[in-house]
């Protein structure tokens, strides 16, 4: 698995993306290889206007590549939450992360509603490859 160098890369190209999403822990984005995918933004919006709906965020780490400089863990878990069964109250918005979070080759971002349709998701992000 390669980890490209964010210093000297070829494109960065920005894009948002957004999806209403299921009360299943879909699959939202699985980065390619080569690439490294910078979610800048996550924000979830309930558009059912009379009831909460709680968002799920997770992050399936395809592996763990070796860094220099860095003991990881590998017998860790590889999903993990940004967010757990956060309530989302009827018309309103929830900032997941306003801080970057990086995603490398095959990473996948997944997220869950608890009421199919309740829930929007929309994220901003750069992709970078090398």
């Amino acid at each position: 698995m390669a980890n490209p160098n964010i210093v000297d890369v070829a494109t960065i190209n920005g894009g948002s993306l957004g999806w209403n999403l299921a009360n299943t822990l879909d699959s939202l984005i699985t980065v390619s290889a080569e690439y490294i995918l910078k979610i800048n933004r996550i924000v979830v919006a309930n558009v059912d206007g009379s009831s909460a709906a709680d968002i799920d965020v997770a992050i399936t780490m395809a592996g763990t590549p070796a860094q220099t400089g860095v003991t990881v863990n590998t017998a860790a878990a590889t999903t993990m939450y940004l967010a757990k069964t956060i309530s989302v109250p009827a018309d309103a918005s929830l900032v997941v992360s306003d801080t970057p979070i990086y995603l490398r080759e095959t990473d996948i971002l997944k997220a869950k509603a608890s009421v199919a349709g309740d829930l929007d998701l929309f994220i901003s992000y750069e992709l970078l490859i090398d």
